[in-house]
């Protein structure tokens, strides 16, 4: 295909691969204070996953989906906060239109923590709604469930990061480490520490409204200090994400969501169809 990224593609070509394939993968971004990162991290981390998972599976990709819930990164002026409730709202939407165009496997894809605030409630009430089961994907819990041995200390976390902005075209969007506050690879205890056993009481940002204190609790990130240096992180950034993809196997993922699809269509609807929640789109 001519690109992977469905607002890059003409109707004519989006209606062409209709005709013959049906998956789209949806990434969930933030825009918010991230170290020396652009505010815009971890969008484009969802966003290059989405592209390499596409290509596994040939399926599309809808992109420019960067306003979310943010959580206790709000305190940073360059944050973007948007509701839980709001975001969940946008994004049913969203997943609505694209069934109604035909893409019925949809995968969601974020690599913010509390972006599951957002779309697992969206992807149960979907199911519930349309008996069409669509996923999500949280890359921060699959990569440290199914790539615990792909890295070898802190930064190789990080170089994710510049291999997504090198795989989207855009790694001179990452600033150079010079300069009067652009340095933030110093490693500092979070100003909200004292907390933790209240924050581990529940899953990622879930447990009770906080923000943070200091730009540095948000975090800590590689020194960068030439464009070789960037470039070389980036490479190791796209090897882990590559490895990552390898890992999650997406053909099987897709085979799944087949699967559950059947299930629910031979096995559940039959007997329990009638008491079941009912479609409302």
């Amino acid at each position: 295909m001519r690109t992977r990224f469905l607002p890059r593609l003409t109707n004519y070509e989006v209606e062409r691969y209709l005709d013959k394939n049906d998956i789209i993968i949806v990434p969930v971004g933030t825009v918010e204070m991230h170290g020396g990162m652009p505010l815009d991290c971890e969008t484009v981390i969802s966003e290059a996953f989405a592209l390499k998972m596409a290509e596994k599976v040939n399926g599309l990709v809808l992109n420019n989906l960067p306003y979310f819930y943010a959580g206790a990164t709000a305190s940073g002026r360059g944050t973007v906060q948007v509701s839980v409730r709001s975001g969940i709202d946008y994004l049913y939407q969203i997943a609505k239109s694209l069934l109604t165009k035909g893409f019925k496997r949809q995968i969601y894809i974020s690599f913010h923590g509390p972006a599951h605030m957002t779309c697992s409630p969206m992807v149960r009430d979907f199911f519930d709604d349309t008996k069409v089961p669509i996923l999500y994907l949280d890359l921060c819990m699959s990569m440290f469930k199914k790539s615990s041995g792909v890295f070898k200390d802190i930064n190789d976390f990080h170089y994710i990061s510049f291999g997504a902005y090198e795989l989207m075209g855009r790694l001179e969007d990452i600033p150079l480490s010079i300069g009067e506050g652009m340095d933030f690879s110093e490693q500092v205890e979070q100003t909200v520490a004292f907390a933790n056993p209240l924050f581990d009481m529940a899953y990622q940002s879930g447990s009770i409204g906080y923000y943070f204190g200091d730009p540095k609790d948000h975090m800590p990130t590689p020194r960068v200090e030439s464009a070789e240096q960037r470039l070389e992180y980036a490479k190791r950034g796209i090897e882990l994400i590559e490895q990552i993809v390898d890992d999650i196997d997406m053909e099987n993922v897709v085979e799944m969501i087949n699967d559950l699809d059947k299930f629910y269509n031979e096995e559940v609807a039959p007997k329990y169809g009638e008491w079941l929640p009912k479609t409302r789109v």
